[in-house]
């Protein structure tokens, strides 16, 4: 089976970015420092050091929300994207500074919102960033009960002597690899078609822990900060 076959087609979603990214770019001021296409987006602050950027990203956790619609569980997600976020600039060598959020749903149910922002806080802390604000979007007729969206903003910095592109990559270099808690935030389309495919329950017992099997999948997205900051005692 194919991530096609599950609905998600990322050959026509690279397509369309093709076909807006000079739009985009015509938005770009001198201090604009990357092009389209990295994990986050990086900018000087004007008025501010020259060597310092603004390392910004935004993300969501994709269908892992319908898993947590089905098991009740609500603050696994929230701190998935954060620690996704963090991720995604951290691969440039940023530190997090700041998060927002938005929670979009078709009509309020407190105790979405509160299991969402309790998991969202916990990882900011964990991760020494500002939950500074966000948006909570009652949309009926746009989101159909029980389903949600969430998504999130980051900001974070990381000097010029620092910053990771990639392009000083060469033969010869160590490549660490870092174990995962599980499939993170991505291709739980794929997953969730796969089960239904072979007819199994996420409340049925996983045969490798004593956990159900939407626990397991709800595992929580790790973040590599500390990682990152091992192997980077300057940042």
């Amino acid at each position: 089976m194919r991530y096609v076959d599950a609905g998600v087609d990322i050959a026509a979603a690279d397509e369309a970015l093709a076909k807006v990214k000079e739009t985009v770019r015509s938005t770009f001021g001198p201090h604009v420092v990357t092009d389209l296409g990295n994990f986050a987006g990086l900018s000087t602050l004007p008025g501010g050091r020259p060597d310092q950027l603004l390392v910004t990203s935004m993300d969501g956790v994709g269908t892992k929300i319908k898993i947590a619609i089905e098991m009740g569980i609500f603050n696994t997600v929230g701190q998935d994207l954060v620690n996704h976020c963090v991720g995604d600039i951290g691969v440039h060598g940023a530190e997090p500074l700041l998060f927002l959020d938005y929670v979009g749903m078709g009509k309020l149910d407190q105790s979405v919102v509160t299991g969402v922002i309790e998991g969202l806080a916990t990882a900011c802390r964990a991760n020494g960033c500002a939950l500074i604000g966000g948006e909570t979007a009652e949309m009926p007729g746009v989101y159909s009960p029980p389903d949600f969206d969430l998504v999130g903003t980051i900001i974070g910095t990381v000097d010029r002597s620092v910053y990771v592109d990639g392009s000083t990559i060469e033969e010869g270099d160590l490549l660490f690899g870092i174990p995962s808690t599980g499939l993170h935030t991505n291709g739980f389309s794929l997953v969730r078609r796969v089960f239904e495919q072979a007819q199994i329950r996420y409340r049925d017992q996983a045969p490798f822990s004593a956990r159900t099997l939407g626990e397991e999948l709800l595992e929580v997205h790790r973040s590599y900060l500390a990682e990152l900051r091992a192997l980077r005692p300057s940042m």
